[in-house]
């Protein structure tokens, strides 16, 4: 019999559910399990990660919306990961996990041998985390790393520790996906305020924090051979932000797809640029690959197509003027 679904929201789950997911978890029944938003005693929550050690079917596990909850569910869940061997995509989104949380889980995350996917969204984390994550993205030929990664809405990570993480974007060998939407790019941490710099080439126009960190990151995707979907919607940016991927999607070739800028101030007509400039180089790349692969694979995977897909839908190449990337099985949405 193939590995099954499990999907339960928001319920109150009793010792004997558990004990269901748990003997259907060891017997190798579940390829997916989810409980968002669910509660359950700490012991029971420490039966269901012993048996997420044991499982060797288990590929997705949603823990959304607060399921672990404190600094020993985290390291509950730290010892699962460091045995289990199937998972390829975790889902934490709104845990409390803070910097704290995040230490205990590097060892297990950053060692895991089949993980790419991984959202920590609104999870409290800060700059140490954020190092710790840069550590996720391993540059060409050291290790695979993560291909999908989620970092939305964690406000208590400053303009350094984004600087950082553009260069390790810069040179990870696997990432595809990054959402960084609803961050603050441009607070300052832990200096009370910076002053904006003047750009390059220019008497009158100059770059706020945010712009500057939106630059470094133009730079990161200019200089990835595999990110395709980058999700800043809501990140305080400006024109100014716009029109520096403008410059590098108009002069420099880029695996880059999708580029999500909604709810920033960023003028229609520039991002309107950007996607004619993205839907451009794609026709290039699928006139230049052979009939069977067109519309099928980047110009940097056309003779090495990889069987792992983005759980963010990928459409054709845009840039999104309203919210989100779209439904998929286990982003945060209800399911």
């Amino acid at each position: 019999m193939l590995p099954a679904s499990i999907q339960i929201t928001g319920e109150l789950l009793s010792a004997a559910e558990v004990q269901d997911i748990c003997e259907s978890l060891k017997e190798d029944g579940v390829r997916l399990l989810s409980v968002r938003g669910c509660q359950l005693s700490d012991r029971d929550f420490g039966r269901v990660c012993a048996s997420v050690a044991e499982s060797r079917s288990l590929a997705q596990l949603n823990l959304n919306l607060g399921v672990v909850s404190s600094i020993s569910r985290t390291r509950h869940l730290a010892d699962a990961l460091k045995t289990n061997r199937s998972l390829q995509t975790l889902f934490l989104h709104g845990s409390p996990l803070l910097d704290a949380g995040l230490v205990a889980l590097n060892p297990a995350l950053s060692t895991h041998p089949t993980l790419v996917c991984l959202d920590l969204g609104d999870c409290m984390l800060g700059e140490e985390a954020l190092a710790l994550i840069c550590g996720m993205l391993p540059p060409d030929g050291a290790k695979s790393g993560l291909r999908e990664l989620t970092l939305s809405a964690n406000p208590r990570i400053g303009s350094k520790g984004w600087a950082r993480f553009a260069i390790a974007v810069a040179h990870s060998s696997q990432l595809r996906v990054l959402n960084l939407d609803y961050n603050p790019l441009g607070k300052p941490i832990p200096e009370p305020t910076e002053q904006p710099v003047q750009l390059l080439g220019s008497d009158d126009v100059l770059l706020s924090p945010g712009d500057q960190i939106a630059a470094m990151l133009a730079v990161a995707v200019a200089s990835s051979r595999t990110l395709e979907v980058l999700d800043l919607e809501g990140t305080g940016l400006t024109n100014q932000s716009a029109q520096v991927f403008l410059d590098m999607v108009e002069n420099y070739p880029t695996s880059l797809r999708v580029l999500v800028l909604a709810e920033n101030d960023i003028s229609p007509e520039l991002q309107q640029q950007i996607s004619d400039l993205l839907s451009e180089g794609e026709e290039e790349d699928n006139r230049e690959a052979p009939p069977s692969l067109r519309g099928h694979a980047s110009s940097t995977e056309k003779h090495q197509p990889l069987p792992w897909l983005p759980h963010s839908n990928s459409g054709p190449p845009m840039v999104l003027l309203t919210s989100g990337l779209g439904e998929s099985l286990l982003a945060e949405t209800e399911m």
